[in-house]
């Protein structure tokens, strides 16, 4: 085998894009509660890491090749975790247009400006001249730094999940666990 990962880690790491994104749709979304898409990123990092060792009928001991099926996985759902992150909040910050739920709008042009004076009109200004943000280039800096640090963190929990998931899978499966074996004990 020249392979560096299985087959079956590669549609596991698609499964996982998917699992991302369906996670992302519904939490950023459609009920938009933005902490558990957080919450979700270490146990769908852990499912996805041990389902990449499954889905190859990966044996027990071959720590290499299964730290590898799941690191693939877990990355490309970690990768999803963090651009889905950004897109939806580029989204949103660049279509911010300063309506308000009160009816009222905020005096401001689209965009950086209107997410700026919701920040402000929200009592957020003392905490935000704290952190240095005296305009809106200055929060807008603030702003995407944090962002990136939050998909940063998102990245890494589901990648460390999935590779918590290839321990655990190594951890339950005998060596002699996957398609040889099988065959072996159906024969018998």
């Amino acid at each position: 085998m020249t392979r560096v990962v299985d087959r079956g880690a590669v549609t596991a790491a698609w499964v996982g894009v998917g699992m991302a994104v369906t996670i992302g749709v519904s939490f950023l979304l459609v009920i938009p509660i933005e902490p558990i898409y957080w919450y979700l990123a270490l146990p769908a990092g852990l499912m996805i890491g041990y389902y990449a060792n499954a889905r190859s009928g990966r044996p027990g001991g071959a720590w290499g090749r299964i730290l590898a099926n799941a690191l693939v996985a877990g990355v490309a759902t970690g990768l999803t975790f963090a651009l889905l992150l950004l897109a939806v909040k580029a989204l949103f910050f660049a279509a911010d247009s300063g309506y308000r739920d009160d009816g009222a709008a905020l005096d401001c042009q689209p965009g950086a400006e209107c997410v700026y004076e919701r920040y402000l009109a929200a009592g957020q200004g003392e905490a935000l001249a704290a952190a240095g943000v005296t305009d809106v280039p200055s929060f807008t800096a603030l702003y995407w730094r944090e962002q990136l640090g939050t998909a940063g963190l998102l990245f890494g929990l589901a990648t460390l999940g999935a590779l918590g998931g290839g321990l655990i899978y190594g951890a339950t499966r005998s060596k002699r666990d996957g398609p040889a074996a099988r065959a072996e004990i159906a024969s018998a």
